[in-house]
């Protein structure tokens, strides 16, 4: 993820880079992504996230979901998009990502 900022004359990039075979528990992700458990609980519960485990207690995410949670946050947030609206978007935006691969793939494959 990259946070950029802007001043008048300078702009700072701000980024982590996480490995995506890195997991995090329920609490590790909402200490991360600044998301409350309650939030990451209903996104789960809505299909947004799928993680390992049978219970909260249990949940592993996986390091790729830090971003899908970031971009959560935001539809949330930002858009006032409701539990049900965010996960549509993001599987929206997931077909997206695979369309764009498909059409930079080389044909002939």
């Amino acid at each position: 993820m990259i946070i950029v900022k802007e001043t008048s004359t300078t702009t700072y990039l701000q980024g982590q880079i996480v490995d995506e075979k890195v997991e995090f528990t329920l609490v590790e992700l909402s200490r991360v992504s600044g998301a409350s458990e309650e939030e990451l609980t209903l996104w789960v519960s809505e299909g947004v996230f799928e993680p390992r485990g049978d219970r909260p207690q249990e949940w592993r995410f996986s390091g790729a979901a830090l971003r899908r949670v970031r971009t959560a946050q935001r539809l949330a947030h930002d858009f006032q998009i409701n539990p049900p609206g965010v996960a549509l978007a993001l599987d929206l935006l997931d077909e997206i990502d695979a369309l764009r691969a498909r059409v930079k793939r080389p044909r002939g494959n």
